[in-house]
């Protein structure tokens, strides 16, 4: 039966590309308009999380979520989820009801009408370039009010099969101390092995996701950076690694 699985998942995988761009067109009015001001990104926040789940739930996902703490409306927070998938940033946009501004890699912006929005919503990064670093702190100063949070994937790329958790980079923790903000540290159990960036695996199936109490920064000064990035670390990793589904299903070293 396994020649049969193959076909299915090249259909089930084509049919997610189909989902995202036919329902980004259908959105495009909606999205010309909720980012032509700053002011409206509240109102592009719920449109986008209508579009999460439907991306979710339209490949055939459910979440199962355990929250050990709860984030509060109006205040704002670092994000640091592992990156495990494609589907990770619709995982957190689903969970948070607060608006949540990513930053991410410019490579995306060059995905055809994708990109187009993308370049109007995400902070742009382009971690070889000193300057486009400092970019992101001025523009985060701006986002960072009226309830407005901020996600930066920590890892910085996908890891391999084999890999737990990809080292951290450095850049959330100097901005969630810089602006006083919780780390809110998210662990991704399935996302890889429901939707791996191979697409002969994969398939319908649970994600797990567990939101871990919040890393306070208040009073922490800029030299306390490495402690606040391996702290967070050992949490998502701690996690990972005494999962035996996620550590079984493809040997993943410790």
């Amino acid at each position: 039966m396994k020649f049969l699985k193959i076909p299915f998942l090249l259909i089930w995988r084509l049919w997610f590309y189909i989902l995202m761009f036919t329902t980004v067109i259908l959105m495009t009015p909606f999205l010309l308009v909720f980012t032509f001001k700053e002011e409206y990104y509240h109102l592009l926040w719920r449109l986008v999380r209508i579009w999460s789940k439907v991306l979710i739930y339209g490949m055939g996902f459910r979440l199962n979520i355990q929250l050990d703490e709860e984030i509060e409306p109006n205040k704002s927070y670092m994000f640091c989820p592992n990156h495990a998938s494609l589907m990770d940033p619709f995982v957190l946009i689903v969970l948070s009801k607060n608006p949540i501004v990513f930053v991410g890699k410019q490579e995306l912006a060059k995905i055809p009408i994708f990109g187009f929005f993308y370049k109007r919503i995400v902070i742009m990064v382009d971690r070889s370039n000193p300057e486009s670093r400092k970019r992101v702190y001025e523009i985060a100063k701006k986002r960072l009010q009226n309830g407005v949070s901020m996600a930066i994937f920590p890892e910085g790329l996908v890891p391999t099969e084999d890999v737990v958790l990809a080292p951290f980079k450095k850049g959330a923790f100097n901005l969630a101390i810089e602006f006083n903000i919780p780390i809110v540290a998210h662990v991704y159990f399935d996302c890889k092995r429901l939707f791996s960036w191979d697409v002969l695996k994969g398939g319908f199936g649970v994600f797990r996701v567990r939101q871990h109490q919040f890393i306070s920064t208040k009073e922490l000064s800029i030299d306390k950076m490495e402690y606040l990035k391996e702290k967070t670390f050992d949490v998502i990793y701690n996690d990972l690694a005494t999962d035996k589904k996620y550590m079984n299903d493809t040997n993943r070293k410790r």
